[in-house]
């Protein structure tokens, strides 16, 4: 019987270590450390990352460094050291617990001399002191003998052969080791310190092991048949983004624990408090209650609750995948689960944006236009940091051109929408006033500028764009990028309009800071009138100028397969094929849905459906495409892709989990649940009237 509360894996295999990595992530939304082994196994990829530590990298501006690892825990029985790649397991199972956070590791393990003991490790970063972490070993031997205990902390981390850290510092104090290290470019010092605590059993002797790097403590204790020896290790860890002294702070942090009881119960009752707010409840199906906690889970311990400059990465803070980088699924898939549920969480990412308007405009800049160009890839400073060129993915000798950070411009308007989704559902008018309204008026400053006009068929256009669907690079007028720029700029104008009658002194501000000038918005209404947004008779619309004349290819013709459409065809044959990575006019229905109707919504999702990739194509779409089946009324349809969503992780149906967690998958299920199965409706128009969420059943069915 499935536990709707735990991840359970009762064997282990070497071959699947990686994914299992990412899926017994555990953080507290300060930092994030993969499921390693505390001991250690060989060729695992041992990754800690914390919020807004970046260094540079030489393909591309920044990327989250690695951070010293806290976990080192080592396991000596009468000599021979624990590890899982020798001697022999007789016994394996693994278990986190998404109501506590706590992950839990049972190993009956006999030494290749035959030395026979139960060892097992209890660890949690405690949501409630984000800047602590515990680990527990407990040992029961079935010898009489040794066991000794290593603790240490280790500062020779990398980014998979990238080294990040320099060694500074390290000591002692009393009973706490201390380590100091900084990164070799941004120069961010990092903190970690350590006690090591005897909870059960008595130990012969104990010392400290003062290695560059890697301070270790080290407890040696009798072993009898059956009597348990119990160590615990009390971690605190900070930066010198937290303050000017991170060495003070971690020491200060891990010898403000008391005892593991103590400490795990103010964890726990965090964790209660957090999904009160959150916890989504489905009767009849396990599996699906637990896909869903599991994917709240890895969004609430990587959501910053107490730093409002930085955001959560497209692989949250759980692996080495786009280098930490956040993107557009910020805004469209993570924050409505935050603006709903923990809207504090929801501003924090928000001013994020607002605080990196500076490198927006300077985007524009670069690309001849006005106002703000929010980058493809995010990361410390704000500017655009997608690569360029990568390593090609049929042949590693070679590079492909990378376009997304040239033209894939539609995260301006997706910043936009958050950005007023935020005020709407939370009446949060301050906020608005003093950072969101210079958001929305910006991005549309942007959108004016890059609109182009067609003298010829007398409207305006945007060209040589990439959609979220990116099998089509270069094309014109993709509905969801022209749409939504629209949408961005109808809603600045009527966002002026409330400002100059709610808070005039801001407008006045704002319309001289941006020089929204009566020339300048008689502009914005003439893209808004002029933009080419038209759907056909039928209500089918084209995902983009010359969509429907590309060759339509039934994708059963080419199963089986286990990768990608755009890896079988390659770029140049993904551009003259209907195949799809994701449906760009689904994810703007679901976005603007009240305008439109049921009927264009069956019609458009019945044909893009029908194109899309789902298995092998982008992570962000099943989720979307499980809200539209809802509204379309292909109830099982919607099934097959809220699975799809839900298991990208759990059972690494893309083969890449091991790269760290999808994250817009991950919120997008508790969007599917939400919206999709349970009908919950919002009213997001650009009218300043009011925002209403309807159950079914109301106006808007």
């Amino acid at each position: 019987m499935t536990d709707p509360w735990k991840i359970v894996e009762d064997t282990f295999d070497s071959r699947r270590q990686h994914h299992k990595e990412t899926i017994f992530t555990a953080g507290n939304g300060f930092f994030c450390t993969r499921g390693a082994f505390e001991e250690g196994y060989p060729g695992d990829r041992r990754g800690a990352f914390a919020h807004g530590v970046f260094d540079a990298v030489p393909i591309s501006i920044s990327e989250l460094a690695n951070v010293p690892d806290w976990l080192p825990f080592t396991v000596l029985l009468d000599g021979e050291r624990f590890s899982l790649d020798s001697g022999r397991v007789r016994r394996f199972e693994r278990i986190l617990d998404l109501r506590t956070g706590l992950l839990t590791r049972r190993v009956e393990w006999v030494s290749p001399r035959g030395r026979a003991a139960t060892v097992e490790f209890e660890r949690f970063a405690s949501m409630a002191d984000e800047h602590v972490a515990l680990i527990r070993c407990r040992v029961t031997p079935a010898f009489r003998g040794t066991v000794e205990f290593r603790a240490a902390l280790n500062g020779n981390m990398d980014n998979e052969g990238l080294a990040h850290w320099r060694w500074v510092a390290q000591g002692r104090k009393g009973d706490t080791v201390f380590l100091r290290n900084h990164t070799r470019h941004s120069g961010i010092e990092f903190a970690s310190a350590m006690r090591m605590v005897v909870a059960q059993g008595r130990g012969r002797a104990s010392g400290f092991w003062d290695v560059e790097n890697s301070p270790t403590m080290v407890v040696k204790m009798t072993a009898s048949p059956g009597r348990i020896l119990e160590v615990d290790k009390f971690v605190g860890l900070a930066t010198s983004r937290d303050g000017a002294d991170p060495v003070a702070l971690a020491v200060r942090h891990v010898n403000s624990v008391r005892d593991w009881a103590s400490a795990f119960r103010a964890n726990s009752e965090a964790w209660a408090r957090e999904w009160d707010r959150t916890d989504v409840v489905i009767e009849g199906d396990d599996e699906a209650q637990l896909s869903v906690r599991f994917s709240l889970f890895q969004m609430l311990i990587a959501a910053p609750r107490h730093d409002d400059d930085v955001n959560i990465g497209a692989k949250t803070l759980s692996g080495f995948g786009y280098r930490g980088h956040s993107f557009w699924d910020t805004e469209i898939f993570m924050l409505p689960l935050f603006i709903y549920t923990a809207p504090h969480i929801a501003k924090n990412l928000l001013n994020y944006r607002f605080q990196r308007l500076s490198g927006a405009r300077a985007k524009a800049r670069a690309n001849g236009c006005e106002g703000a160009q929010f980058p493809w890839e995010s990361a410390d400073t704000g500017e655009e940091v997608t690569p360029t060129w990568v390593p090609h993915y049929a042949d590693r000798n070679k590079l492909a051109r990378v376009w997304t950070g040239d033209i894939e411009i539609h995260v301006s308007a997706d910043v936009a929408y958050a950005t007023y989704l935020y005020w709407r559902m939370t009446g949060d008018d301050d906020w608005l006033i003093k950072q969101g309204a210079e958001l929305l008026l910006d991005t549309a400053k942007f959108w004016a500028s890059r609109a182009e006009w067609n003298a010829r068929r007398g409207r305006y256009e945007y060209n040589d764009v990439i959609g979220p669907d990116e099998n089509h690079e270069h094309v014109n007028n993709n509905v969801y990028i022209n749409r939504m720029a629209q949408w961005n700029l109808k809603l600045a104008i009527e966002i002026l309009q409330w400002l100059k009658a709610h808070a005039p002194v801001a407008a006045a501000r704002l319309s001289k800071a941006l020089d929204l000038n009566p020339r300048r918005l008689k502009r914005w209404r003439q893209v808004v009138a002029g933009l080419h947004c038209k759907a056909a008779a039928s209500g089918l619309i084209e995902q983009f100028d010359g969509y429907f004349k590309l060759k339509d290819v039934d994708l059963a013709t080419m199963e089986p397969r286990t990768k990608p459409v755009l890896e079988v065809v390659g770029f140049e044959g993904a551009n003259k094929i209907q195949v799809i990575k994701q449906p760009d006019v689904l994810m703007l229905q679901y976005l603007l849905q009240d305008e439109f109707t049921d009927k264009q919504v069956r019609v458009n999702y019945e044909y893009y459906n029908a194109r899309t990739d789902h298995t092998y194509g982008s992570s962000l779409g099943p989720a979307i495409q499980a809200v539209m089946a809802c509204r379309a009324g292909r109830i099982d349809e919607a099934r097959e892709h809220f699975i799809r969503a839900a298991s990208a992780d759990l059972l690494d149906v893309r083969g890449n989990a091991k790269d760290g967690i999808h994250a817009a998958s991950a919120a997008g299920v508790w969007l599917a649940v939400v919206f999709g199965f349970a009908g919950l409706r919002v009213n997001a128009a650009s009218t300043l009237t009011g925002a209403v969420a309807q159950a079914p059943g109301g106006p808007d069915w």
